[in-house]
């Protein structure tokens, strides 16, 4: 008899008991201002620092063409400053991935070794026409899977992918109920630090699952620019609010924390 292909529900079950119990010294902890390594100055990062900056986080912003770095520190003074990738992965609390997918593979070797295993968030979207073969295997294989592979000890989070930069700028802090986001990872605290990004932008996490199941909010999956709520958004998913991340975030959002 064929092995039944598990639900949704029993996947989080699964992560709920697997999930690393991963401690990250040294790192602010949730609900406390977080210092960002920002990889990447385009419309993606410059949408994210706003964001960020906002809620009173420090971001150093990283590129290619470092006068494009400067102009946003300068645009978002005084909580951004201007670094080199290397610069910026040292500097994060967290690190932010907001590059074309297709350099995923040199950042990896870059920088992979400084970041180490900070949650290193993806927000990134793969596509074969731009990004070549690891846009394709990232398609095939799912994004969030693929992002690990290439930076083998972080703390890999899928989010804040989901939906266009300018939707994101247009919905943050929209009166209830909030815009919500998705998000999947592996590593407990990566998630919560992840969680908390999400609500400080002006949205509402919710919980995937496992990297795995990024597939589902990438381009080509059922959650991708889905533009809902988080009850709806879970509906969606084929999961509820009533595991131990959302759960946790839920408390500490409620507390003030």
């Amino acid at each position: 008899m064929p092995a039944l292909k598990p639900t949704r529900r029993e996947c989080l079950a699964a992560l709920a008991a697997s999930l690393l119990p991963l401690a990250l010294p040294g790192m602010a902890h949730a609900g406390r201002p977080l210092r960002i390594g920002m990889i990447g100055a385009g419309h993606v990062g410059t949408t994210l620092g706003r964001l960020w900056t906002r809620a009173g986080h420090q971001v150093m912003f990283s590129a290619l063409d470092h006068k494009e770095a400067e102009k946003r520190a300068a645009e978002f003074y005084p909580l951004a400053r201007a670094g080199t990738v290397q610069e910026a992965a040292k500097f994060g609390d967290a690190v932010v991935l907001a590059v074309p997918y297709g350099a995923l593979p040199q950042l990896g070797h870059t920088i992979g070794s400084i970041v180490g295993s900070k949650p290193l968030i993806d927000v990134t979207n793969p596509y074969g026409w731009r990004d070549g073969k690891i846009g394709r295997l990232a398609l095939r294989n799912g994004a969030g899977l693929t992002t690990q592979s290439l930076f083998p000890a972080a703390s890999v989070v899928r989010a804040f992918n989901s939906e266009d930069m300018t939707t994101l700028a247009a919905q943050t802090w929209r009166p209830p109920p909030r815009l919500a986001l998705p998000m999947a990872g592996d590593v407990v605290q990566a998630l919560y630090v992840a969680g908390w990004l999400i609500h400080d932008a002006g949205f509402d996490p919710v919980m995937a699952g496992p990297l795995s199941t990024a597939k589902l909010f990438q381009p080509g999956g059922p959650a991708f620019e889905a533009q809902m709520n988080a009850t709806d958004l879970r509906h969606l998913l084929g999961v509820t609010a009533n595991n131990p991340v959302d759960r946790t975030l839920a408390t500490q959002f409620a507390g003030g924390m």
